[in-house]
C-alpha cells in the first residue's frame, strides 16, 4: 500500500516479543497482497479489471472493507469515495506526473461510489459503469493497524503501538503514562505542531505532504476531491482519533476533503471521535469535544 509499518511493544521475553512483531508484519503483508492496487495479482486488482463486465467474488474480508467504505461514503455525502482512483491512477508522484485537464474531465465522471454494487448473498462486487476503479488507500492502512493490535492482544501484549503511514493504533498506555502522539507540522518536515496524550485509541492523519509534487505554486497531492477530480485544497492536514482505526483512517480523508467547517460539523455528529485540522493558512481548529489550548497557529513559509 505504498507505506511503512512499524511496531513498538513491551514483552518480558525478547525472543517471543520479536516473534510477535514478525507476526504483525506478516499480517500486514497478507493484507497488502489482498488490497493493494500496486500488486497486479491482488484481489482488488482483479476486481478493477473485471467488475465492469461481471460480478467478481471479493472474499469475506475484502467485501467487508468495501462495504464499510461505501457506508462512510453515504455518511460523508461522497467526500470519502474509493472510486477516486479513476483519476488517481493517472498520477505518478515519484516522477512528478499528473493527468492533463482533458483526462481529469473524462475520468472524473467515473468517480461515484454509487457505481459500486455489492451482492451480500453472493459476496460479489460489480461496477455499473465502465472505467470505474476502486482504491482502498484511504481505509486499508487503518485496517492493517487494527489487525496488528488484534494480534498483539491475542498474544497477551498489553502496551504497544502499531503504525502504518499516517495511521496508528495504541494498545493500552505507555506503561503507566499516556502515549504522546505528535501531529506533524505540515510545512516543516520533522517538526511537531501538536502533541496529544492518548491511551488505547486510534489516530489517523491525512496530509498534503504525504505523496505530492509541486509545479509552480501548485502542490499536487494524492487526496482527490471526488466532485472535481483535482487534489483537495484549503487544508494542510486533518487528524481524527477514536476507538477504531478503520473509521479514523476514512474520516481523516473525509475531513480533509470537506474542509474545516463541514468536516468538524461531521465529527460533531460522531460522539466517539474528535478531530484537529490545520488549514492552508496554518490555523489550527479543534472539534467541539476537545479542550483547546491557547490560540495557536504557525506561519506557512513563503514559497
Amino acid at each position: 500500500m505504498g507505506t511503512e509499518v512499524s511496531v513498538l511493544l513491551w514483552h518480558d521475553d525478547p525472543v517471543l516479543g520479536e516473534q510477535i512483531v514478525e507476526q504483525v508484519f506478516a499480517e500486514a503483508e497478507r493484507i497488502d497482497k489482498l488490497m493493494s492496487t500496486y500488486i497486479e495479482d491482488s484481489r482488488i486488482s482483479d476486481i478493477n479489471r473485471r467488475a465492469a463486465s461481471e460480478p467478481v467474488v471479493a472474499g469475506d474480508e475484502l467485501f467487508l472493507i468495501i462495504r464499510r467504505s461505501l457506508d462512510i461514503s453515504v455518511l460523508t455525502l461522497g467526500a470519502f469515495d474509493i472510486t477516486y482512483d479513476s483519476v488517481g491512477q493517472h498520477y505518478d508522484f515519484r516522477n512528478h506526473q499528473r493527468p492533463d485537464e482533458a483526462t481529469v474531465e473524462a475520468e472524473r465522471r467515473h468517480i461515484d461510489y454509487r457505481f459500486v454494487e455489492l451482492d451480500q448473498a453472493a459476496g460479489t462486487v460489480r461496477f455499473t459503469e465502465d472505467g470505474v476503479r476502486i482504491n482502498l488507500g484511504g481505509i486499508a492502512k487503518g485496517y492493517v493497524v487494527e489487525r496488528g493490535v488484534d494480534i498483539l492482544r491475542m498474544r497477551g501484549v498489553h502496551n504497544a503501538i502499531v503504525t502504518a503511514g499516517g495511521d496508528s493504533r495504541l494498545l493500552g498506555d505507555r506503561r503507566g503514562q499516556p502515549w504522546m502522539v505528535g501531529i506533524r507540522d505540515p510545512r516543516n518536515d520533522g517538526q511537531v505542531a501538536i502533541s496529544i496524550p492518548l491511551e488505547d485509541e486510534a489516530i489517523s492523519t491525512s496530509g498534503d505532504y504525504e505523496r505530492y509534487f509541486e509545479e509552480g505554486d501548485v502542490r499536487y497531492h494524492h487526496i482527490i476531491q471526488p466532485n472535481t477530480g483535482a487534489p483537495a485544497s484549503g487544508v494542510h492536514s486533518a487528524t481524527v482519533f477514536g476507538p477504531d482505526a478503520v473509521i479514523t483512517d476514512a474520516l481523516s480523508t473525509s475531513v480533509f476533503v470537506m474542509g474545516v467547517d463541514q468536516g468538524l460539523r461531521l465529527i460533531a455528529t460522531l460522539p466517539d471521535y474528535e478531530s484537529i485540522v490545520i488549514d492552508a493558512a496554518g490555523r489550527i481548529f479543534y472539534s467541539d469535544g476537545l479542550q483547546q489550548p491557547e490560540a495557536q497557529s504557525f506561519d506557512t513559509p513563503d514559497p
